[in-house]
């Protein structure tokens, strides 16, 4: 880079002097693009047209001082000339032993007009040829330029929402320019490079702000360059370095504060976007826990037309810790795209949720599962992770299925792998033959169903009801207590059923999952099933399911302890702790201790009504429950 002071310095050899020692001050580092040549006849003829911004222009010849009137005037005209091209300095000629050949008014005239003066003593040839070298200098420069601009294109992100590409940016920059690169707003500091940048770059800035007016040659020269209000807060890009910036510098940061404000109103815009499309996730997923399908189907109508379409869905449950869990998070929506919502659970800071809605047929069951277990996998050693996964849920049981998952996920954590996802499919419901188990279940709920409007609300608020206590079911459903207490004892009374007893609950609750889950069975169909195998204890004898209670139950009957005499007796005191101790003549610390371990030994969770479900048929198709809660004992059943 050429400037007046480092050409009057001596670079070239010149022998170049500022006329003036404060236009040594004030123009040292005005920079130098080019050189003009003109001779004094082109000077004196007002031929002087050839001048250009940012070149020096140089008098190649002595000026005639026999006639200095029109000398000056001369002068005068080619400096105002220079002033409107944008020149930086007039060079005249002289020999050793002469006074500066400028009138006292060019003086004042160049101070006036901001074009300082200079005198060489240099020969024309050696100017000539120092010319031709700064033209081929400036093209070497301008290709120099021209690369860079082609590297800064290269360094443009696939994506300018790409997270890692503004410091790549800002570090490409700093290595070119070699200068501290600082890109910041009001209260944070998007990057800088190198890691110092951000102190050095604001001491530079506040030591050349106090030294305004004053040369230092050890103080840092810097440009700041706003981004723009669509950056980001007061986006700025800050460049620190203790060489000057010339105009080809400065038209580089310009290119790059460009691309970084790309960059910048891309990330701000992509937050705020990914910040609202967040909030309506977890708005919709919300709505589903609360059994509110319609609702949620229209939140995310316009962010996933058709994905809440499906009439049922499995939830995943992964548990990692508070600080991967954003980046679990944006590793599932990767993986699910279009198949699932995934939001970050707003009641654990370290929960991960994914509801994947199933088409008929289960189209793209399996394979979420594996893509689940795939982020599982790719988390590396050290990283605390465990899936849990539901069974096939209707989307208006999502309370139940995400209660599920938990428990599943629960388990996960003594896996080797971490992994348990619900074997449903494999289990109790799809073993039942379908349609004499839809006739069954349309027959005890018939009572809830012949009033539209009641049905709707027994649909809503029974499934979670029959699960939970009502003041929890309640706070679930964002009810008032008073209206879930009014809503089951309404359902009990048409129902002809005591639903505090527990064997009425899983029939209750067995019967809405088939009709809300699996109704696939219009009354026709239904008419058709057998009706001996319309009962619940008919229901119970399908060849297989003594199968599927031998392998459920086998783990607990491998321990020593009699677990599976606890949890009968447990059931036939509709879960009361102490009723049950003192049946068996147990304390109460010992039924607890056997109910704990019959939930690892069944993997299933005796607080949920699906565990409790498994639970009694299985010990009642085995033949090891007391007939008082047998399914048979229970209105409707048989």
């Amino acid at each position: 880079m050429l400037t007046l002071g480092s050409l009057a310095d001596g670079e070239h050899g010149l022998e170049l002097a500022f006329v003036r020692s404060q236009d040594a001050t004030a123009h040292r580092e005005t920079t130098v693009t080019g050189l003009t040549t003109l001779t004094p006849a082109e000077v004196l003829g007002g031929h002087a047209d050839r001048t250009r911004s940012g070149h020096m222009v140089f008098l190649a010849g002595l000026l005639p001082y026999g006639n200095r009137g029109r000398t000056a005037t001369a002068v005068q005209e080619l400096l105002h000339q220079m002033r409107s091209d944008g020149c930086a300095a007039l060079v005249i000629s002289a020999r050793h032993d002469d006074l500066p050949p400028y009138p006292r008014h060019l003086y004042d005239l160049s101070r006036q007009l901001a074009i300082p003066l200079l005198v060489t003593t240099a020969a024309q040839e050696h100017w000539i040829r120092v010319s031709e070298t700064m033209q081929q200098e400036l093209v070497t420069r301008a290709e120099r330029r021209a690369s860079q601009l082609n590297m800064l294109i290269q360094q443009l992100p696939a994506h300018l929402a790409d997270a890692q590409a503004m410091g790549r940016i800002t570090d490409w920059l700093a290595r070119t320019l070699d200068a501290q690169v600082l890109v910041s707003e009001r209260e944070r500091v998007l990057a800088a490079s190198p890691a110092s940048a951000a102190e050095r770059v604001a001491h530079a800035i506040i030591h050349q702000s106090a030294e305004a007016g004053h040369a230092d040659a050890s103080v840092a020269h810097t440009q700041l360059i706003s981004l723009g209000p669509a950056a980001g807060a007061e986006a700025v890009l800050a460049v620190a370095r203790h060489s000057s910036f010339d105009a080809s510098d400065q038209r580089l940061l310009r290119h790059a504060a460009k691309v970084i404000g790309l960059m910048a109103q891309a990330r701000h815009e992509f937050r705020a976007n990914h910040g609202a499309s967040h909030a309506a996730r977890t708005a919709a997923a919300e709505l589903l826990l609360t059994g509110e399908l319609d609702k949620a189907r229209r939140v995310m109508a316009m962010l996933a037309p058709g994905l809440l379409a499906p009439d049922t869905a499995r939830v995943y449950v992964i548990q990692t810790t508070a600080e991967l869990r954003d980046s679990v998070v944006h590793q599932c929506e990767a993986a699910m795209a279009d198949r699932a919502l995934t939001i970050a659970d707003p009641r654990d800071p370290s929960r991960v949720l994914i509801i994947n809605p199933l088409l008929p047929g289960g189209v793209g069951d399996t394979s979420v599962a594996g893509d689940l277990m795939r982020v599982m996998t790719t988390g590396g050693r050290g990283r605390v992770l465990s899936l849990g996964g539901s069974g096939v849920y209707s989307m208006t049981l999502m309370a139940q299925a995400l209660n599920e998952a938990l428990t599943a996920q629960r388990f996960a954590t003594a896996q080797p792998d971490s992994v348990v996802l619900s074997s449903q499919d494999d289990a109790l419901i799809s073993l039942l033959p379908q349609h004499d188990a839809q006739a069954w279940a349309r027959d005890l709920l018939r009572p809830l169903t012949s009033s539209p409007a009641d049905w709707e609300q027994f649909r809503h608020t029974l499934p979670t009801a029959l699960a939970y206590p009502n003041t929890v079911a309640a706070q679930r459903l964002l009810l008032h207590r008073n209206t879930v207490t009014r809503r089951v004892t309404k359902a009990a009374a048409l129902l002809a059923m005591d639903l505090n007893k527990v064997a009425h609950r899983i029939a209750v609750g067995l019967a809405l999952e088939l009709v809300t889950q699996r109704d696939t069975t219009d009354d026709e169909d239904a008419s058709r099933s057998d009706p001996d195998v319309r009962t619940l204890d008919g229901l119970l004898a399908t060849p297989g399911l003594e199968t599927w209670a031998d392998t459920l139950l086998h783990p607990a009957r491998e321990d020593r302890r009699p677990l599976l005499t606890t949890a009968a007796h447990w059931l036939a005191h509709d879960l009361r702790i102490e009723s049950t101790a003192a049946a068996l003549g147990l304390s109460d610390a010992t039924v607890r201790s056997h109910l704990r371990a019959l939930e690892r030994h069944l993997s299933r969770d005796l607080t949920s009504l699906s565990g409790l479900r498994d639970l009694m048929f299985a010990l009642h198709i085995t033949m090891t429950i007391p007939e008082a809660t047998a399914p048979n004992a229970v209105p409707h059943a048989a």
